[in-house]
């Protein structure tokens, strides 16, 4: 056993680094590239390794001798040989079955011939099979290529999809130097980096997969670095309306195209163009309950799209999910600020949008400039007594809404605005009734899901000048708002232990700052209940990220 090192690996796959060690931030650097954080207390944090966490590792390059390696180099104690057998198992597994073109059509084809014979005879792939090649690979329908990935994945073999990608009609696209507004613009260099990883040349080994960055670090530049690559006719998906917008006028004040060619189909529009930005709610929109089909999906066959680009894809509803195991001939991109899912659906991600294509670590944009410094603070708040009593009468659910709803963190909020007049706050929350009293009792605009677009646009315009110092927002500003001079967020209640919604929060304040000034996150959390328990699992993606939260009490605010 040597003290000289930060890790201890378990034979249940998982692995404990302990924090204050000097090579803690060696580890934390290639840790998260092939195991996902569990818990992040202040000693130790726990680290697990699972097949996706694998596959997604090989899907970039991670071979097994690096992580066997890394963790030999790294353990207090020899890894157990179960643990790395596992982990050589896994990764072999990665590339085992492969789709290919050949001149009969689309083949499923493996370098183990009993492998694939065992999954003929088990029937497995029997549906989508048209015939056998002489070498035992199988020919499959055009259209079951989403489908046998998904099948084949839950079966604990996920498939390398060289079968290449329909080129789409083509559209010149070529970005500016120069901004619209004349502002002196340039991809940067990990921009182009993510959009080479991608576009892999223009390779089969490239077209499909997800890019994985912080709010504010230009995921719709790596997008548009794609566009210009493929010269294709491009289809957008985002979350909402006001995203629409803001994609709109981005693509306008970056690239060379005019803006008639930049549709709009939403709700208020139905524009379909070379290139088209809709919202996957209008996707999915059915005109009574349970109709079929849905209204809107003709929009993936309208165009020959060569590319589908979906926003904030962790948020990829299930009928998009459904779509899009018919458009594996389309290339698709996946940008988003995490790849964690509540519904743990990250497996469909990966077999149908594509694995992980480049996620690069936050400290590292944050030391570079590219992301604001953030300081995280969760203010803990006692409940008031005679709340105390009726929480401890409630159930799991009812408890932790009260404590979300504690009325004592609207003295705090005060306190917090009071300590940061002249900045850009927003202050976010997932109860109406909470969020509405406090955007009275503070004298500042709020923003639902029922506010209309137009009005969403005002007030965020106004918030961008600085005509609103404060904007209250509900749920619906966690997602694809652009913000740029936000620099303190305070969330008053989240929903439950949400990591997502946390890593999307906090990337609303992340933009650099002209200043160079540093952007706060408070959470305000009521002591001593499950919403603080809830906090602790919400901050967990944070905390591999390289975040830390202190904690604060009342008492240490002015």
């Amino acid at each position: 056993m040597s003290s000289d090192r930060p890790l201890w690996v378990q034979s249940d796959r998982t692995i404990l680094l302990e924090v204050g060690h000097a090579l803690a931030g060696e580890a934390q650097a290639f840790l998260p590239r092939f195991a996902e954080l569990e818990k992040s207390p202040e000693r130790f944090h726990t680290y697990r390794i699972t097949p996706l966490s694998l596959w997604n590792a090989a899907a970039v390059g991670v071979t097994a001798a690096q992580v066997v390696d890394f963790l030999q180099r790294m353990s207090r104690e020899p890894p157990s040989q179960n643990v790395l057998h596992d982990i050589e198992d896994f990764l072999r597994r990665y590339g085992l079955l492969r789709l290919v073109r050949r001149a009969a059509g689309l083949v499923l084809e493996s370098g183990d011939a009993k492998l694939l014979a065992d999954f003929v005879a088990a029937g497995v792939l029997a549906k989508w099979t048209l015939a056998t090649e002489q070498d035992g690979a199988l020919r499959l329908d055009e259209l079951s290529r989403g489908e046998v990935k998904q099948t084949l994945l839950k079966l604990g073999y996920p498939v390398d999809d060289v079968a290449g990608y329909t080129p789409g009609a083509p559209y010149r696209f070529e970005l500016r130097t120069t901004t619209l507004s004349g502002k002196p613009f340039t991809v940067r260099p990990y921009q182009r980096h993510a959009a080479e990883l991608f576009h892999a040349g223009g390779s089969e080994r490239g077209g499909s997969g997800v890019i994985v960055l912080p709010c504010g670090a230009g995921k719709t530049v790596v997008s548009m670095a794609v566009i210009e690559k493929l010269q294709c006719e491009t289809l957008v998906l985002t979350t909402n309306t006001v995203a629409v917008r803001q994609w709109k006028s981005e693509l306008i004040d970056k690239a060379n195209v005019p803006a008639e060619d930049v549709g709009e189909y939403t709700g208020d529009r139905k524009e379909i163009r070379p290139i088209t930005i809709s919202t996957y709610q209008i996707l999915t929109h059915r005109k009574e309950k349970g109709a079929t089909p849905f209204t809107h999906f003709g929009l993936f066959a309208a165009k020959d799209w060569g590319l589908i680009v979906y926003d904030e894809v962790h948020l990829l509803p299930a009928p998009v999910f459904r779509a899009s195991a018919d458009l594996q001939a389309r290339r698709r991109l996946g940008l988003t600020a995490t790849l964690v899912r509540e519904d743990h659906r990250e497996d469909d991600v990966f077999s149908l949008i594509g694995p992980k294509r480049f996620d690069m670590p936050w400290k590292e944009l944050e030391t570079l400039g590219w992301i604001a410094e953030a300081h995280c603070i969760e203010v803990r708040v006692p409940l008031p007594q005679e709340q105390r009593i009726q929480y401890l009468s409630l159930q799991s659910r009812d408890q932790f809404r009260l404590a979300s709803e504690n009325p004592d963190k609207l003295p705090v909020l005060r306190r917090i605005l009071a300590k940061h007049g002249g900045d850009h706050v927003l202050v976010i929350g997932q109860y109406l009734e909470q969020i509405e009293a406090m955007a009275k009792a503070i004298d500042a605009p709020l923003i639902v899901g029922k506010t209309p677009t137009a009005e969403r646009e005002r007030l965020y315009r106004a918030f961008k000048e600085g005509r609103i110092p404060v904007l209250v927002v509900s749920k619906v500003g966690n997602f694809a708002i652009d913000l740029p001079d936000a620099n303190v967020a305070v969330q008053v209640s989240g929903t439950f232990g949400s990591r997502q919604e946390e890593a999307q929060r906090l990337g609303r304040i992340l933009r650099p700052k002209s200043s160079g000034a540093p952007a706060t996150f408070y959470s305000l959390v009521s002591k001593d209940t499950k919403e603080e328990e809830c906090a602790e699992r919400r901050q967990r993606y944070l905390t591999e990220r390289g975040y830390t939260y202190r904690i604060a009490s009342q008492a240490e605010l002015p």
